[in-house]
Order: C-alpha cells, then structure tokens, then sequence
C-alpha cells in the first residue's frame, strides 16, 4: 500500500494501481494531448502531407480529428494551403504543434498573429490597430514570396549558370621547375 498525494493531512492507503492512475492523471493535465502535426500522403519518394489536429496518441498516418490544410515540399518554393483561422482557434484552445508545423505557421503569419492578438487581450493596443500590422507583415511577406517564385522560374528556364562565369575554371598550364 502507498499513500496518496493528495490527501497528506488524512494519509489514506491507496493500491499501487490507483497510484498508476493518479500519475497518469496528472500527466495528462500537464501535457496537452492534442497536436497539430503532418500526415504524409503521396507515394514513395513523392511526400505530400496534410496538417492535420490529431490525438498526440494516434498513429502518424492514423485518425484525426480537423484538416487545417496541405503542405507539398517538392514545389519550388514549398506549397502550403493553410485555413489561418481554423489553426489560430486550435492554437488558442491548447494545441502544439509539431516543430515542423511550428515553423509552417509561422512562414504563413499564424503565431504572429496569434502574439498580436495576445497583445490585444492584455489592453497593449486595439484589434484595428493589430489587424493593420498583420496586414501590412503580410503584404510585405507576399512580395518577398512572389520575388522568390519569380527566381525558381527564372532559374528553372534559363538553366542558369553560377556566378562567376563559366562552369569550369580555365587550366593554367604547369611551370617546370627549373625555370626562373
């Protein structure tokens, strides 16, 4: 018999099977229990994921609970569909993302939306003023996209060279050693 923590005062004997319990309770309150991760489609060598809210338990490829949206790595730049809103609800009722999703979020504006908004709960600014610099973020981030997909293109057409000319460097021809 073991004593269970949480009536010190009184020491009332517990089984080691409900201690099992209680632990487990407790680890369940510290540690969300639902992610946002990926789950991979497409086929082999080919990886398509979806970014989906799932049960931390579920198997990778398993059941899930919402579809927030796609990711397609092959394209050039990475391709992400993504419902912003849906991912920003998820994110405020608990759920954590994986460290790949994390960085998803970010590229797409989410977790800095999420810090403005953060902002706006604790009286630091008004929404209208939190939307504007969302906005603006957004605009400028959308052009740097749109500059980036112009080079892929670019260098995907013109089969462009490295910098610095032609591809091989020219051969010098040897010295011999007895010459001054």
């Amino acid at each position: 018999m073991a004593f269970s923590p949480f009536s010190p005062i009184f020491a009332v004997p517990v089984s080691t099977g409900d201690l099992n319990n209680i632990v487990n309770d407790i680890k369940f309150l510290f540690k969300m229990s639902v992610k946002i991760r990926l789950q991979r489609h497409g086929s082999k060598k080919r990886p398509f994921y979806f970014i989906v809210v799932a049960d931390a338990r579920a198997p990778r490829d398993g059941k899930f609970i919402q579809k927030l949206g796609t990711y397609n790595p092959l394209t050039m730049p990475a391709t992400i569909q993504l419902d912003r809103q849906r991912a920003l609800d998820w994110l405020s009722k608990g759920a954590q993302p994986t460290d790949t999703v994390r960085r998803i979020l970010s590229f797409k504006g989410v977790l800095y939306l999420k810090h403005l908004l953060r902002g706006v709960g604790l009286g630091l600014f008004d929404e209208a003023s939190a939307m504007d610099k969302f906005q603006k973020w957004f605009s400028e981030h959308e052009s740097q996209i749109k500059k980036r997909q112009e080079d892929a293109m670019r260098n995907r057409r013109g089969g462009r060279r490295p910098q610095g000319g032609s591809r091989r460097p020219e051969r010098r021809p040897e010295s011999t050693g007895g010459e001054a």
